[in-house]
Parts: structure tokens; sequence; C-alpha cells
């Protein structure tokens, strides 16, 4: 049965995708988790992979106020997304 995708899944793939797109950025977060880029592709998906990347942009604030205004929210929707992906 397949996944239903949630909001808070949305959110966090959009602000993978916005981390990824800046190689300095990308760097510390497979740098930080211990991933490798092919892992992280067969990741992407998961609710704790995608916790983790909002996590990762939560410890560095410089980068979530970023990220919220690149994706047209606020910072705390996405700490809120990532705490509903937590209870996943």
């Amino acid at each position: 049965m397949p996944r239903v995708e949630t909001n808070a899944e949305a959110i966090a793939l959009q602000a993978l995708v916005w981390t990824l797109g800046d190689s300095t950025r990308a760097t510390r977060l497979l740098d930080l988790t211990g991933l490798d880029p092919a892992e992280l592709r067969a990741r992407a998906g998961e609710p704790a992979l995608l916790a983790a990347t909002l996590g990762f942009l939560e410890a560095h604030e410089p980068d979530l106020v970023a990220c919220a205004e690149a994706l047209d929210l606020t910072p705390a929707a996405l700490v809120a997304a990532r705490t509903e992906l937590e209870r996943a």
C-alpha cells in the first residue's frame, strides 16, 4: 500500500531540495549525517531522514530562515514539520 505524502513530508522534501541546491550546504549535510549521495537519494522519502534535514537547518538559524523564505514559509512551519515527522 503506497504511503500518502503528508504536508510535513512535502515541506521537508522541498527543504531537502533547497539544501542540496547549494554545494557547501549539501556537503555539510552529507558530512554531518554520514550519508553518501546515493544513500541520500535512496532514503530521501523516509520520515527520519526528512526530519534530520529539517533539524540540520534548525541547527544553523541563518539556513533555517533562508530556507523558510525561499519556500514562502515561516521558520516555525519548518520546525513544526520536523516535529510531525519525528512522530511518524
